[in-house]
């Protein structure tokens, strides 16, 4: 059965657009019933977040019947032509190995790619639009993905600004679980930084933000603690690591304050990331001694650097996929034949038993074992070869030179064989 992947995504379409030809969660089951009713849609499923719309099915269906669906589907008003992209057979294996993998995302080797794509396998499930085809080619599609995060570093290094200002924090702390962090703010910036640092074990986590009720929320989500701004002073004395992201048009942690929580913390060290513009902390207060401090550009420096880490393993990550698309259409090939192998057995061994029946007969009515080994041979030689042979000459009266180079192909190898 025939695979094929029709979409768009960031390198194709505009947000605006993205935005146009997104499913709900709510509305993918009532669509891909509806895609099931499409003539040469055998199996369908759909993935759609944010970066990206693409349909997967398996069938007779052409890439433009399924683009004409989409539009009514969607935007009726819109020319699609130019964002959508068609994927089949061996490229459609590849990609979808791809994307499961995270080497076809906006943020090269992410990994929330691979629980997006999982959720939309489980959703066509659940509404019935997937069988054998499919199913095989999505448990293939994770299997790869497992194979490149074991064997490459792909996702190994921080490569956006909330995930690089924590892996400088493991840098400075071996165990995070066994520090206490401050984050200022209570913004998207702050509240990724703030999962991602709870996803790393810190427990003891205070959110300080302006408005107290914001603070409270975010703190909710991960675990935390809230305070206002005016409590900074006191629990920078007991933080190892502070991470600011606000719009405050002020410094919020002076020289002078930091110096102060130094000297209560007996030296400790802390670790500071300014992610704010304009600043939240003092540049000067890089010049205390026990203060490690990093802005928004020394982590896009560092970030820069991971991601040509991650470029450079995306080279052998691809060679791992072309790997595993080849192992897949192999394998699938073979059991897309296994009927067809049946079938001509069947036909072979009810002519091999026919004619035998015959020679028998022969030599219960007197002729010699020559005869009837003869007309065994040239009965039994005749019989296998009418179908190949009736099937050469219509390829050659339709010009079909694949099917004529095929059949030669297989007599060629049987007669090197014997």
């Amino acid at each position: 059965m025939s695979f094929k992947i029709l979409g768009i995504n960031h390198k194709t379409a505009p947000l605006e657009l993205r935005e146009k030809m997104a499913f709900s969660e709510e509305r993918l089951g009532g669509a891909l019933r509806a895609l099931r009713t499409q003539a040469g849609v055998a199996e369908v499923v759909i993935l759609s977040t944010c970066n990206r719309t693409e349909l997967y099915w398996a069938g007779s269906a052409e890439g433009g019947e399924l683009t004409d669906w989409l539009t009514r589907h969607h935007a009726p008003n819109l020319d699609l032509a130019a964002s959508l992209y068609l994927h089949q057979e061996r490229q459609a294996v590849e990609h979808a190995f791809s994307v499961a993998s995270g080497l076809d995302s906006m943020v090269l080797g992410e990994a929330q790619i691979l629980g997006q794509l999982k959720d939309a396998y489980r959703i066509a499930v659940q509404a019935g639009s997937t069988g054998p085809a499919l199913n095989k080619l999505f448990q293939a599609a994770f299997s790869a993905a497992k194979r490149v995060r074991t064997e490459t570093q792909i996702g190994a290094n921080a490569v956006s600004i909330a995930s690089a200002a924590v892996a400088l924090a493991r840098h400075v702390y071996s165990d995070l679980g066994a520090r206490r962090a401050l984050l200022i703010g209570a913004g998207e910036m702050i509240g990724l930084t703030a999962r991602h640092i709870a996803a790393q074990g810190v427990r003891d986590l205070v959110i300080a933000n302006r408005s107290l009720a914001r603070a409270q929320m975010l703190a909710a989500e991960v675990k935390a603690y809230a305070v206002g701004l005016d409590a900074i002073g006191d629990e920078l004395e007991q933080a190892d690591i502070v991470i600011s992201c606000t719009a405050s048009p002020a410094p919020l942690i002076t020289k002078s304050l930091a110096a102060a929580a130094v000297r209560a913390r007996k030296r400790r060290p802390i670790f500071m990331v300014d992610l704010a513009v304009p600043r939240d902390i003092e540049p000067q207060v890089a010049d205390l001694e026990d203060v490690y401090l990093f802005t928004i550009d020394d982590l896009q420096q560092y970030i820069d650097q991971n991601l040509r880490q991650r470029e450079e393993a995306a080279q052998g990550a691809k060679l791992l996929i072309a790997e595993e698309a080849a192992r897949f259409l192999a394998d699938y090939r073979v059991k897309d034949a296994a009927p067809a192998i049946r079938a001509l057995r069947s036909q072979a061994e009810g002519i091999r038993a026919q004619t035998l029946d015959q020679a028998r007969r022969m030599l219960a009515s007197g002729r010699t074992v020559d005869e009837a080994f003869e007309f065994l041979a040239n009965t039994l030689t005749n019989r296998l070869l009418h179908g190949p042979t009736q099937a050469l000459r219509q390829a050659a009266e339709s010009a079909d030179t694949a099917l004529a180079d095929t059949l030669i192909r297989l007599l060629v190898d049987e007669r090197e064989r014997h």
